[in-house]
């Protein structure tokens, strides 16, 4: 299946946080979308890479994803290294994508920006010939995709754009909450956590309403960019 746009995440969770809003809005444009975790999530202390692995799949319903897989890479311990880059090089051949998104350059757990540094170097890689991947047997062909552009999450980043995401918060909020284990639940008896708080859930919708206001919209999802963006000044003038 070629795709118009695949997201990467560290762990399942991190699309729905911090780009999620932007997927629902390329689904209702007709695009086709896709997400590969890198991790299970398997460290988290609250739930199970089982648990987390349901509620993935709950919260990829509710975003009308076309596909979502994971490379367990092993949350917390992955490494930049040539085994990893060539797992990330056979997803991006896989599924050809115009655009990438990945993690946040830098950020709370280590595992974003590095996951981000992967992904980015993956991408252009995998444009390269003489590298070689397979896919049940066959050996793929090049692919390199024509932008990368990294989300926001914790960590505050002056976004090089924002998208407009406010017809499509609600949704976006309710495939965060898939993750029951994870997030704020005044019945849960799991150990309290920065992320588990109603206060994070707030942060969430604040960080949301920031990025809106900076375009004069109410909610936003801001990315950086790893290539450069070519802006018109015949559209601004």
């Amino acid at each position: 299946m070629k795709l118009d746009v695949l997201a990467f995440g560290a762990h399942p969770d991190d699309i729905e946080l911090a780009c999620s809003g932007t997927l629902l809005k390329l689904k209702n444009q007709g695009k086709q979308v896709g997400v590969v975790d890198l991790t299970k999530g398997e460290l988290g202390t609250r739930g199970t890479d089982i648990t987390r692995k349901n509620e993935a799949a709950a919260a990829s319903n509710i975003l009308g994803l076309n596909v979502r897989e994971n490379l367990d890479l092993g949350d917390g311990w992955f490494e930049i290294d040539r085994a990893n880059k060539l797992k990330v090089i056979a997803a991006i051949r896989k599924y050809r994508p115009s655009v990438v998104f990945a993690n946040a350059i830098d950020d709370r757990h280590t595992d974003h920006p590095r996951g981000a540094k992967l992904v980015k170097e993956a991408c252009f890689l995998a444009g390269l010939r003489k590298i070689e991947t397979h896919e049940n047997g066959v050996e793929q062909e090049p692919w390199r995709p024509k932008h990368v552009f990294h989300y926001i999450q914790y960590y505050h980043i002056a976004p090089d754009f924002v998208i407009d995401v406010t017809a499509y918060q609600e949704t976006k909020m309710e495939s965060i909450l898939a993750y029951k284990t994870q997030f704020f639940d005044p019945a849960s008896s799991e150990p309290k956590t920065m992320i588990s708080s109603e206060r994070f859930i707030k942060f969430v919708e604040a960080r949301s309403r920031e990025m809106g206001g900076a375009i004069g919209v109410e909610f936003g999802e801001g990315f950086t960019s790893s290539t450069p963006l070519d802006y018109d000044l015949s559209n601004l003038l």
